[in-house]
């Protein structure tokens, strides 16, 4: 296979923090694994809860006919990641830095492909399902050695992988909940970021899944019919809840809570549904920063919550530090609500 894991090192580490004399940073508390034959057992043996993953990839999203650019949140992140603050908010030492997954032979393949031909938007649509192996298999290894992963960029095809990968761990359909303005349940039409969720839940992966905020203007009747004739799928609209405040956002994210908490789930970040957030479906009308940070931390705090990801997030060099750090706050948020099950809102 064509994609592997590349480890995160000490001298990737080294290059990226900066030290500061009487403070203490993230990286210099994380913890690092050497050996790559045998992720499970690495991870099983060693006391960290959170397992932070890279998906530096947009294939997906070109197969989607989407704007390309969520290769690079990884890297925005990860050097923000390192250098914030290590203290007894931050939990560094519950955190294990796994890597990133190596895309760049997929990646040199799309940059020759066209959008424009269908012909090359169905190979980028077989490279995806090359993706979804290497995805749902090191998800698998986490989650089966009863670590909690927090996934990093890409495309929303990913949202498959993790599913699969924590499905066949856990050996039971799991439920998501997934903070998107789009339901990315598009039918199966060869794999895409726009129908992760779908091919997830026709494969016996996904069980109950609960799409907050969907925009009105981007989703079509078709969507619409298919969700309401499942009954594990339900959702509630970005309008009925911040334009026409038909709908309260704390109640609406308790329903959520209650329609996938009683098994194991996944918690599903697109950044197209934060308000002018750069991503593959940037958006001038969407969630708060604050009020994404406060669904985070909500859904982390139960004990059922499994996984973390956060995608479609596309950085340019001049907004890379912007990206970063939302990204490092949601990861935090997860961190600290789910190492401190107290916390209210």
């Amino acid at each position: 296979m064509e994609n592997k894991l590349i480890l995160f090192n000490s001298s990737t580490l080294k290059k990226l923090l900066k030290k500061r004399p009487a403070e203490s940073k993230f990286g210099e508390h994380i913890k690092m694994i050497t050996d790559i034959s045998n992720i499970y057992e690495e991870l099983k043996t060693l006391d960290v809860e959170y397992v932070v993953l890279g998906l530096p990839e947009d294939v997906g999203v070109f197969a989607n006919y989407g704007k390309s650019g969520t290769s690079t949140a990884w890297d925005a992140t990860i050097k923000i990641l390192l250098n914030i603050q290590a203290n007894a908010f931050t939990h560094a030492k519950k955190v294990l830095i796994l890597g990133h997954l190596n895309f760049d032979k997929a990646l040199k393949k799309l940059s020759t492909l066209d959008q424009n031909n269908p012909k090359d938007v169905e190979k980028a649509r077989k490279l995806v399902s090359k993706i979804d192996i290497e995805v749902s298999n090191v998800i698998y290894n986490i989650v089966k050695a009863g670590k909690k992963p927090i996934i990093i960029g890409g495309g929303h095809n990913n949202a498959y992988g993790n599913l699969k990968g924590a499905s066949l761990a856990l050996n039971s359909r799991i439920n998501v909940v997934n903070f998107d303005a789009h339901s990315d349940f598009r039918k199966e039409e060869g794999r895409h970021s726009g129908n992760g969720f779908k091919y997830a839940f026709s494969e016996g992966f996904l069980r109950n899944y609960f799409i907050f905020g969907l925009h009105e203007n981007y989703t079509s009747s078709e969507i619409f019919k298919t969700i309401k004739s499942l009954k594990n799928i339900t959702y509630n609209t970005f309008e009925s809840m911040v334009v026409r405040k038909e709908l309260k956002f704390k109640a609406e994210m308790s329903r959520a809570l209650n329609y996938v908490s009683d098994d194991f789930f996944g918690i599903e970040i697109d950044c197209d549904s934060i308000q002018n957030i750069p991503s593959s479906a940037m958006t001038p009308s969407g969630f708060s920063v604050n009020e994404t940070r406060q669904f985070v931390s909500y859904f982390a705090k139960d004990s059922n919550a499994t996984y973390l990801h956060i995608c479609e997030a596309a950085p340019s060099p001049e907004t890379e530090t912007q990206v970063g750090k939302l990204i490092t706050y949601l990861i935090t948020d997860f961190i600290r609500a789910n190492a401190n099950r107290n916390y209210s809102i």
